[in-house]
C-alpha cells in the first residue's frame, strides 16, 4: 500500500522530499521504490539450509518418533546444524508430520431424529463450600431444547434417574441418543464397537430409543450437547447462591426453562417454538413409567439402623441382625422385610427422605425409638418398664430414682436391682430403707438391701445382725 502510493505521487510531480513526508518513510526508502518501479516487491529467495536433507528429515521423523528435538539432536551428530525453528518451518512446508485439516462440516438433524447426552464435572460453591458435581445435559438436537441436573455421584442410577426425568420433561424420546462413550451406559468398546450394558439397553427400549457412541476424539459429533457446559458454568452458576443439591437443581430447571424460550440467533428462533413441532414425531411415554429403584441386601446392626451410602437409616428395633431389603430411589429409602408372610412383604417396614450421598447422616422415626439405649444429647433417658413399675408402686423409691437421674448416674442395671428388691422384701421395710438412703444419698442397692436384711433380722429370719455387716461401718453414712 505504501509503495502504491510513493508511485502514486510520484506520478503527479511530487518531489522525494515531499513524498517521503507524505507517506511516512525515509527519502532514501522512497528512491528504492522508485528505482524499482514496482507497488508488489518481488519475493525473496531464501537458501534453505535443510533442503538438501529433505529426505534425511523425512526418515527420521519416523524414526524418532515425530520428536523434532531428537531430529535435530541426530542430525547434530551427522554434521548438520540446522536451528530449531528452521527445521519446525521446513516440516511444516513440507508436509512432514503435519495432518491435513479437514473441515468438520456441518451436522443437520431432522425432527425426533436425535438426541445427545453428556456430563461434565462442575466445581459448585453449596452453602459456602466448593463441591465438585457432576452435571448431566440432554439435548435434542433439531430443536436444541436442553434439560440438565446436577448430581454429587455420577451411577448407572442416577444415569437412570437424570434420563428419565428428563424424558418426562420432554414428553417423548428421539430415536437415537448419542454419547461420548459414556462408561457408565457402555459395558465395553467405543465407538461403533461400542457394547451397551444390558441393563441401559432394556432402559432405552422401554422409552423407544436406542443408545449409540461415536468415535474416540470426534467430540463435534455430540457438539450439540458439549457446547452448552461452558455456557453454563460461565452463565448460570457466577451470582447465584444455593442451600443444597436440591435447590441447586430446582434452579437450574426454572433456568433451563427460561433459555429453552430465548430466541437463538443461529436458529433464528426459539428451542420452545422449534420443539411444538419436534415433540409431535418423539417416541411417546410408555403408559407407566415406573419409579427408578435400586436394591441391595443389608444387615441391621447393633442399634437398630441400616447403612446406605454412608447415611444410616431406623428401623423397628426387632429387626436388629437380620437381612433387610433397602430399596432406594431419588427421593425415598424403604426397608423390606423378606422373611415377612407374603401378603405382607410389599408394604415397607420402614420409610424415610432420602439423605444426600455421602453426608455420614442419620434418620431416625420416633416409633424405631422404643427401647433404645440413651444417646448422648437427648434430655433424658428412656424409662425402663422396671422404672415405671416402682414410680407408681411408691413415691419414696420414685424419690429415690429421681435422685439417681439428678445426679446423672442413670444405669439399667442399678434400676433392675432396686425393682429385684422390690419383687423380694416386704414394701414397708424397704420403703424406709429406701428412705434412709435418699437422705444419705446413697445409691449403691448392695447397701440398700443389707439394710433391709438387718431391720429384718429375726422378724422373719433368724439371721445374725453381726454377719450382715462383717466390716462393722454404719450403712448409713
Amino acid at each position: 500500500m505504501q509503495r502504491a502510493a510513493i508511485l502514486a505521487l510520484t506520478a503527479k510531480g511530487r518531489g522525494v522530499r515531499t513524498v517521503a513526508r507524505l507517506v511516512g518513510a525515509s527519502r532514501n526508502a522512497v528512491r528504492r521504490v522508485l528505482a524499482e518501479g514496482k507497488a508488489v516487491p518481488d519475493p525473496v529467495e531464501r537458501e534453505v539450509q535443510a533442503r538438501p536433507h529433505l529426505e534425511r528429515i523425512a526418515t527420521l521423523f519416523t524414526t524418532c518418533q515425530g520428536n523434532l528435538v531428537r531430529v535435530r539432536e541426530v542430525l547434530a551428530d551427522e554434521g548438520i546444524e540446522i536451528a530449531y525453528s528452521t527445521l519446525t518451518r521446513f516440516c511444516r512446508e513440507h508436509g512432514i508430520g503435519v495432518v491435513a485439516k479437514v473441515p468438520v462440516g456441518r451436522y443437520d438433524f431432522e425432527p425426533g431424529e436425535e438426541m445427545q447426552h453428556d456430563t461434565s464435572p462442575h466445581r459448585v460453591v453449596i452453602a459456602g463450600q466448593e463441591r465438585l458435581l457432576q452435571c448431566a445435559s440432554l439435548v435434542l438436537c433439531h430443536s436444541r431444547m436442553i434439560f440438565a441436573q446436577t448430581y454429587p455421584r455420577w451411577t448407572r442410577f442416577w444415569c437412570k434417574v437424570f434420563l428419565t426425568e428428563a424424558l418426562r420433561a420432554f414428553g417423548g424420546a428421539a430415536r437415537r441418543c448419542m454419547l461420548d462413550n459414556s462408561h457408565v451406559i457402555l459395558a465395553s468398546g467405543s465407538g461403533k464397537g461400542a457394547v451397551m450394558s444390558p441393563e441401559m439397553e432394556a432402559f432405552a427400549r422401554r422409552f423407544g430409543f436406542r443408545f449409540e457412541a461415536h468415535a474416540v476424539g470426534h467430540a463435534e459429533r455430540s457438539g450439540r450437547v458439549e457446547r452448552p457446559f461452558d455456557y453454563i458454568e460461565n452463565n448460570f452458576y457466577p451470582g447465584r447462591t444455593f442451600a443444597d443439591v436440591g435447590d441447586l437443581n430446582a434452579q437450574f430447571r426454572a433456568w433451563c426453562d427460561q433459555k429453552n424460550g430465548t430466541v437463538k440467533r443461529h436458529l433464528r428462533a426459539a428451542p420452545v417454538t422449534l420443539f411444538a413441532h419436534e415433540r409431535t414425531v418423539l417416541a411417546p411415554l410408555p403408559e407407566w413409567v415406573p419409579t427408578v429403584e435400586e436394591i441391595h441386601t443389608r444387615v441391621v446392626d447393633s442399634e437398630g439402623y441400616v447403612t446406605l451410602h454412608t447415611n444410616r437409616y431406623s428401623v423397628p428395633v426387632a429387626l436388629i441382625a437380620r437381612e433387610v431389603d433397602v430399596h432406594e430411589s431419588a427421593t425415598t429409602v424403604r426397608v423390606f422385610d423378606p422373611s415377612r408372610r407374603v401378603a405382607e412383604r410389599s408394604e415397607p417396614v420402614a420409610e424415610h427422605p432420602r439423605l444426600e450421598d455421602g453426608l455420614q447422616g442419620r434418620a431416625t422415626r420416633p416409633e424405631h425409638q422404643d427401647g433404645r439405649r440413651w444417646r448422648h444429647g437427648q434430655h433424658q433417658p428412656p424409662m425402663l418398664e422396671q422404672e415405671r413399675v416402682l414410680r407408681a408402686a411408691s413415691m419414696v423409691i420414685a424419690t429415690w430414682l429421681d435422685a439417681l437421674r439428678a445426679r446423672g448416674q442413670h444405669n439399667a442395671r442399678v434400676v433392675r436391682a432396686m425393682h429385684q428388691l422390690w419383687m423380694d422384701f416386704p414394701a414397708e421395710p424397704l420403703e424406709r430403707a429406701v428412705a434412709r438412703a435418699t437422705e444419705h444419698g446413697l445409691m449403691d442397692t448392695a447397701r440398700i438391701e443389707s439394710i433391709v436384711l438387718r431391720e429384718l433380722a429375726g422378724t422373719y429370719f433368724r439371721l445374725d445382725p453381726a454377719a450382715l455387716n462383717p466390716d462393722g461401718g454404719d450403712d448409713d453414712e
